[in-house]
Parts: C-alpha cells; structure tokens; sequence
C-alpha cells in the first residue's frame, strides 16, 4: 500500500521544521516592526538591529519612498497584466534593463522578478545535459537548487579553492570533449554568509588554461563594491573577464527583483527561453518605477555607499582589535565566530535580544560546521559609530560568558518571554 504524503511529511518535519514549536516566532520566523531602520521593535520592545540588507538605507529614503507612492498612485499594483513576453512589456521595463547594462558594465540585461527563480532559470536555460557546471562548495540555495535541475554534470569544488577549481575543469573539459558541451563555472561575488569575496580574478585568468564562460552571483556586492557600487567585478577590476553577471534588488536596493546583464545577443536568448519569467507575471510598475529611482541614487549619490562603508570599516576593525574572527570577511558583510553549538547560540541569541537588545542573525550547523556558531551582522548607511561602539562592548561581554560555561547552564523558556 502507498503510504500517506501528509503522513509522510509530518511524521519528517525537516532540519527546521522539527523545532518549530520551539521556535516559531523567535528564532524563526520573527516579527520586527516600525520603520526599517537601525532601530525597530521586537515583541514590543525596542532593538538595534544588525539583520536588514538595507545596505544603502534605501528603504525609507525620502525620494524612495515618495517615487514608490507616486507609481502605485499612478499605476496601481497590477500593471501590467500578464507576462513580459504576452502582454507584460513596457518601456519603464526595457529602460530600467538598459541603466542597469550600462552600470555593471554589459551590453544588456534582462529583468526578473525574484532574484532566487531568477538564478535558477538563468541555469537552467544556459546549459543542456550535454554542458559540465562547475561551482563553489559555498554557494548560495539558488545556485545549488540551480544546478540540482541540470541533466548533465556538475562538479563542486572545495570555496574558493582555485587549485581544485584546475581539477574540476580538467574533469570538466575531459567531459565535454566527448558530449560536444560546454563548461559553465558559477561563484559569488560576494558571499553572503561569511562576507568574503569570490576569487573572480583568479578564476576569470583561468580563462587562458580552460574554455568556460562564467555566471557571478553578485547579490550582496551589487550596489556595494567598487568606486562606483557596479559590483565585486569592478572592485577586482575584471567586468570584461564576468561572461554573465547577476544582481538583485532585495539588498542594496531594499525592493523586489533582479537582473541578468551579459552581451545582447544572451540576453535576448534569455529572454526567450527563461521559463520563470515566460511562465511568470511581470513585475510590477511601481517596482519598476521605484527601482529607477534607487539606481538613479546609487549612481548619483556616492555618499551613500561612503556612509555604508565607514560603518563597514568601524565594526569591522573594532571587531578584529577586540581579538573576535571575521574570517576572511572583505565585504559590508561581517560574520563573528565563536566556539559552541546549537544550545550556546540558542541562549546567546536571547541574551543579545532580551539584556542587550540587539538583533542579529546567528547561524550554526548545518549551515557552518559543528562546534561553531557564526553571529552575522549585517552594517547599513543608517547604523553610527554609537550602535557600531555599544555592539562591540556588548559582544565582549557575551564572549565572556560563552568562555565561562555561562550559556550551557542557563535554559530561557521562549514561552515566558
């Protein structure tokens, strides 16, 4: 006899699912309110937090927020009805992909309306059963969920371990050689959970050895890296060696979307064979309309990126001097590692939000490894050198206790918070 799906799954909730009940709407699935700010509220209580991609401090911007009303004022939510391709086309659409070309530096782009279906149709109708993907071991839900729907062959190698890159492309070229494909390599620019960067130089100079085009998540570095904000191919200085470069609007830009810029001729072969956005409605006017706006402030307003940055560095160095590792975090991204498991960081996330009021993420294994707990903060143009300074004391103290054994005696019943 079949057995019951629903049975099934709820007998197997999952790696997260099964602490639910423990979890729901603390650990998972929080609730913060107010403003999107430096400051909001958390189960009533005020905040400071260090979760938000509001990198740029786009998201309540004035002119953001006036240009957001104005085109939902105008436009309303639902144009344009139906998908790009059938009825969905408008010249805002085709604009907003002709700026977004020319600032990372390609011939086009193409606009998508998230940026995880996004990625995971662009891999999808990039390669065939018969091309190799090859990608970082770190790399991001959407890349692997990307590569899992690939009929041909992928290989992974170790993050950024150039050297056994060589070997995959070998195993790589070897493999095409008798299919008759082609090699598609995938990394980030910048990775989202430990903050460092891709080696996009090194692996673009492996170009000279191998034949591969290559596809650079740059989700986080997108509006953050370089001296203009086009992203961690300028800041590496190889925008001509990137074959296919990918940004969403859900960080630096604190709205919904994405895009994918490469030469025009790719461009317009995804336009057509991209099943996620041919399937898909299109998106929004007032998001279109409103991401206008926030590409016309990157570009206009470097301060904005300045005042991001001087957060970057203070957290950062101050982080460093206080003997705390940050890996080899080279980006806004600044992850904090300490020793312990998942019941230390369970009493150090309600230490922080209950005694300390900071909210942050705090990540454990599977994500990183065992014995390790990663405390990830994420500094914004609208964060100062008070919450940058008060974070810095607050986690030498919590540093402290974890040392001291203090987290593994002490139990919080959530209910009771």
């Amino acid at each position: 006899m079949a057995v019951d799906i629903f049975e099934k799954r709820v007998m197997n909730l999952g790696p997260l699912g099964m602490y639910a009940k423990q979890a729901d709407g603390y650990f998972m699935f929080p609730k913060l309110e107010g403003e999107i700010s430096n400051r909001m509220k958390f189960r009533g209580k005020d905040v400071l937090v260090w979760s938000l991609n509001n990198y740029l401090g786009l998201a309540n911007h004035p002119e953001v927020r006036e240009a957001d009303a104005q085109a939902a004022k105008d436009w309303g939510l639902a144009y344009p009805m139906g998908a790009r391709m059938m009825s969905g086309q408008t010249v805002y659409h085709e604009q907003l992909e002709r700026e977004l070309a020319a600032f990372v530096g390609k011939e086009d782009a193409f606009l998508l309306n998230y940026g995880y279906q996004g990625m995971v149709s662009i891999i999808d109708a990039l390669v065939d059963r018969k091309d190799v993907i090859v990608y970082d071991s770190d790399a991001h839900a959407c890349i692997i969920d990307g590569a899992r729907l690939h009929m041909g062959k992928r290989f992974v190698y170790p993050h950024n371990n150039i050297e056994n890159l060589k070997i995959q492309l070998k195993r790589a070229q070897k493999m095409t050689e008798e299919t008759g494909g082609g090699i598609l390599v995938i990394t980030e620019g910048v990775y989202g959970m430990t903050g460092d960067q891709g080696k996009l130089k090194e692996i673009v100079a492996l170009k000279s050895e191998f034949n591969f085009r290559l596809l650079v998540d740059d989700a986080h570095g997108f509006g953050t890296m370089g001296p203009t904000g086009a992203g961690t191919h300028e800041a590496q200085g190889v925008v001509d060696g990137v074959d296919v470069y990918f940004g969403t609007f859900a960080k630096s830009m604190a709205g919904i979307g994405a895009f994918v810029a490469t030469n025009r001729d790719i461009v317009d072969f995804l336009r057509h064979n991209m099943r996620s956005q041919t399937f898909a409605k299109s998106l929004p006017m007032p998001m279109v309309i409103g991401s206008l706006k926030r590409l016309d402030l990157i570009r206009k307003h470097p301060e904005l990126r300045e005042d991001l940055w001087k957060i970057v560095n203070a957290l950062q160095s101050g982080l460093r001097e206080a003997g705390f590792n940050l890996g080899h975090a080279a980006s806004p991204v600044t992850p904090v590692i300490l020793e312990g498991g998942i019941p230390e960081a369970t009493q150090i996330t309600v230490d922080l939000r209950e005694n300390y009021s900071i909210f942050c993420s705090i990540v454990t294994y599977p994500v990183i490894p065992k014995g390790m707990i990663l405390l990830r903060l994420i500094p914004t143009a609208v964060h100062t050198l008070e919450d940058v300074k008060y974070t810095i004391e607050a986690y030498k103290e919590v540093r402290k206790k974890l040392e001291a054994g203090a987290y593994a005696d002490v139990m919080y019943d959530i209910s009771k918070l």
